[in-house]
């Protein structure tokens, strides 16, 4: 158990996964959360601070302590995916990221697509140094992505059991999806709507593809990235569908995939250098033609002297 929760991965991979989580914190304040600023100007006795909240004794926000947060946590989240100092700034990067996510879940709604995320936050500054393209392998980056891939994981099942634990079967049987399509749905799920009970039979796929999402981990790497492809595949139509993104679920799930094979500086040296131009596709310079000598001619058949061939000619 404690090889496979440490299995060693190449240092790129982490270097690539840290790189696009860290990003990702800082789109996430201006794209995806940029409200979770306006909740300071609801009364103070709206908010609810979850368990976690209650236990750290965290204050009630202000517009002031939220505005540290972002603007703290946006320029240390672009700092800490260069890769420089790991532990210092992952940890800072976590405890403000978590905090941010405190103040928008203690409003009444708390949204699951966050787990993965908050888990990779959490254990990354223990994967050390790493560097774009190393192929060094790394057992402590190993286990942080792991741990992140079983976050990712018990995200899927996890939710299986809240639907029969508050919906039994009458979550599979019952309206779901055609609430949540009459409440966000687009052309496209107002079009499959009219397919008499595909809406429930989708429901149905949902309960098993998420109580069997944990057999991911048995499958051979082949089958296994295709599994992963599977779950993207999923939330591109739930997107399509009802327009929800789980967006940071889905920046977690890379952990998966074989990230040191994306390289970005690397291809852009190589489209610069094709801009300039590869060696050897330049011209060559004409060649300057030797003065001929006095050599003495070539000898020809009677019908006249054999034109010189040779640098004298000029060929």
């Amino acid at each position: 158990m404690t090889g496979w929760l440490t299995e060693a991965v190449p240092r790129g991979r982490v270097a690539a996964f840290r790189t696009l989580v860290y990003l990702f914190v800082a789109a996430d304040l201006v794209v995806f959360t940029p409200w979770v600023r306006t909740r300071v100007d609801v009364p103070g006795d709206l908010y609810r601070p979850l368990l976690i909240g209650r236990l750290l004794g965290l204050p009630t926000p202000t517009p002031a302590l939220v505005a540290v947060i972002f603007w703290g946590l946006l320029a240390l989240s672009l700092l800490a995916a260069t890769g420089r100092a790991p532990r210092l700034l992952g940890w800072a990067v976590f405890a403000l990221y978590f905090e941010w996510m405190i103040v928008a879940m203690s409003y009444g709604k708390v949204d699951h697509d966050r787990f993965g995320l908050l888990v990779a936050l959490a254990v990354l500054p223990t994967a050390g140094r790493a560097r774009h393209g190393d192929p060094t392998r790394t057992e402590a980056g190993g286990w942080a992505l792991r741990v992140t891939q079983i976050a990712v994981i018990c995200t899927y099942f996890l939710a299986a059991w809240a639907k029969f634990r508050f919906g039994g079967l009458d979550w599979a049987t019952g309206s779901v999806l055609a609430r949540a399509i009459i409440r966000r749905g687009t052309e496209l799920a107002d079009v499959i709507a009219q397919v008499p009970h595909l809406l429930v039979v989708a429901q149905f796929g949902i309960l098993a593809f998420e109580l069997l999402s944990p057999l991911v981990f048995v499958l051979p790497q082949r089958w296994r990235l295709a599994a992963v492809g599977f779950f993207y595949s999923f939330h591109l139509v739930t997107i399509a569908t009802i327009t929800i993104s789980f967006a940071p679920h889905l920046v977690a799930m890379t952990s998966f995939l074989p990230l040191e094979k994306v390289r970005p500086v690397v291809w852009a040296r190589r489209l610069l250098t094709r801009g300039r131009g590869t060696p050897g596709s330049e011209a060559a310079p004409p060649t300057t033609a030797t003065p001929a000598t006095d050599a003495e001619p070539v000898a020809g058949p009677a019908t006249g002297p054999e034109p010189a061939v040779g640098p004298a000619a000029g060929t």
